[in-house]
């Protein structure tokens, strides 16, 4: 693994973790290749490693791939995750021959299985590994990750994954890259779907006389970790006082209707998705594109006569 040369495309607050780790603890002997769209953070991530000896920044996505064995990509939807992909198909000077291509960003399983085909008619290997985890767990190295894909391919990225950017890795058996993005679209829609609950339960808990420090109280005891964090960000403000979102409301909706979609295609129904996007769109409307899935506790709160900021 020390012979990889690593690339890592999407700065965002899940990659910017997620390959701070592979930088600072990964097995490759030469520096990290990174690239983001917007130079500036580029430039800002490899000054917060206190080396310029840790990260190598180039200027286009095909330099990134075309320097790298591995190369990693975390962005924020599918039609980013194709605009960088058809940037390095186009490009007659890069040579994808054996090149890995791993994407660990949240989009539709037919993306996934789309890319998949595209790539291996140019000998490249594709896997999809989207992963669990809130910014704070990138940071730490704690994700779960979800590859599918060739078998033998995943094996050289686990030296990246266990004990660099994650806790677990979740194995998804056969070939059809699709089951793990269909598998994290699940998973977000129960996560979302929790959420929406928290924020319902304290608005109806402050309504009924119950006491929102009383309904948090007891998520602390009953359930405690990412959901109680959840209430406290809700019950404290963090939802509407913040400038960046760390989920941002449209994300969250593209997952949602990933998942309808997914579900759809099997004859099911996903109603609680259904709320749940309704108040989102409450949420988007209030706060525009900076708003945060915490928000849902603001949404609620104001279908219920309450002010949207508490």
């Amino acid at each position: 693994m020390a012979s990889e040369r690593i690339a890592w495309i999407g700065l965002g607050n899940i990659g910017r973790g997620m390959s701070r780790n592979i930088a600072l603890k990964g097995p490759q002997t030469s520096p990290l290749i990174i690239y983001n769209r917007t130079i500036s953070k580029s430039a800002a991530f490899a000054e917060s490693l206190g080396s310029n000896s840790k990260v190598t920044i180039v200027s286009s996505v095909s330099d990134a791939v075309q320097q790298a064995t591995i190369t990693f990509i975390c962005v924020g939807d599918d039609a980013a995750l194709d605009q960088i992909i058809n940037a390095v198909i186009s490009d007659s000077s890069v040579d994808l021959t054996s090149k890995v291509i791993v994407d660990c960003s949240t989009v539709h399983p037919d993306t996934s299985r789309r890319i998949h085909t595209t790539l291996s008619a140019r000998q490249a290997s594709f896997i999809a590994c989207p992963v669990f985890g809130a910014p704070n767990a990138a940071d730490a190295g704690q994700m779960i990750v979800v590859p599918a894909g060739d078998a033998d391919v995943i094996a050289r990225l686990t030296p990246f994954f266990d004990g660099v950017t994650s806790k677990a890795i979740l194995d998804i058996p056969g070939d059809d890259v699709g089951r793990a993005p269909a598998l994290k679209l699940l998973g977000n829609t129960f996560i979302l779907n929790t959420i929406e609950t928290v924020a319902e339960g304290l608005v109806a808990a402050e309504k009924s006389g119950v006491g929102v420090q009383t309904y948090r109280q007891w998520l602390h005891m009953f359930l405690p970790g990412p959901f109680a964090k959840y209430a406290d960000r809700m019950v404290e403000g963090d939802y509407w006082n913040r400038e960046e979102p760390l989920f941002a409301v449209d994300l969250a909706r593209k997952d949602l209707r990933h998942a309808s979609s997914v579900a759809g295609k099997g004859g099911v129904r996903m109603r609680s998705v259904e709320v749940t996007d309704e108040y989102l769109k409450q949420v988007k409307a209030q706060r525009g594109e900076k708003g945060d899935i915490a928000g849902l506790y603001g949404a609620i709160r104001k279908e219920s006569g309450l002010e949207f900021e508490n």
